[in-house]
């Protein structure tokens, strides 16, 4: 009987270890962060067609190059974002300062039977400053250099390609320094920040006559398309 009673009482204790030991499991697995790997690299919640194409560019601030991307024909959304950084959904707070790598981007979404990649390198192109290292226009700083993010390996030659072509027209005043990279993280920006052209039309234009950014483009490409 006392026999019984020890049988009784050890497994009752390893079965207690064992409870408590799943517990502090539970809990470890609980409270351990979650790594970069565990997070989605991109979000994006606006709608698009299902199996429309994607580019990703940076060109400084999204609410000007959103609006010469949204007009496009055969551009089905353009969607303003955070790319190539690490942390996971940032906000614009936190890209601004610039901690977190990423740039304002814009993901384009597109039907390639209405217009090409290269076109939309066209439409990229005349709407930045691709000769500045450290910003466009009045906005300074990572968060606001240009990049083009390429999704694929015929992305990436359609780029360089293009890229080549303008520096060899030999109508900037410095060389290109947009960076050409393979896209790893696209976050779309906060709802506000979305065709702020439209919704904020008399803010847009007003910020962008005094950005610069409009007589850069006037100048530059007027006098590109004459040499052409």
């Amino acid at each position: 009987m006392a026999d019984r009673r020890l049988f009784w009482g050890v497994l009752a204790l390893a079965v207690l270890g064992v409870a408590l030991l799943a517990i502090g499991v539970l809990r470890s697995d609980s409270s351990a962060p979650v790594t970069a790997a565990d997070q989605p690299a991109e979000l994006v919640s606006e709608e698009y067609p299902i199996g429309a194409a994607a580019a990703t560019f940076a060109g400084g601030c999204f609410w000007c190059t959103e609006a010469a991307f949204q007009e496009t024909p055969g551009v089905s959304n353009a969607i303003s974002g955070y790319a190539g950084g690490s942390e996971f959904d940032p906000t614009y707070k936190a890209v601004y300062t610039g901690a977190t790598g990423h740039r304002e981007a814009l993901r384009v979404y597109y039907d390639p039977e209405q217009v090409t990649y290269q076109e939309l390198l066209d439409v990229y192109w005349k709407s930045i400053d691709p000769t500045d290292p450290d910003g466009q226009f009045v906005d300074r700083g990572t968060p606001y250099t240009t990049a083009i993010f390429v999704h694929s390996d015929q992305q990436r030659s359609a780029a360089e390609s293009s890229k080549t072509a303008l520096q060899n027209l030999g109508r900037l005043d410095a060389p290109i320094v947009t960076e050409i990279l393979p896209l790893t993280t696209f976050y779309e920006a906060e709802e506000y920040h979305q065709d702020f052209y439209l919704k904020s039309s008399d803010r847009y234009e007003a910020y962008t006559g005094a950005s610069g950014r409009a007589d850069f483009k006037e100048r530059v490409w007027g006098e590109i398309q004459e040499s052409e």
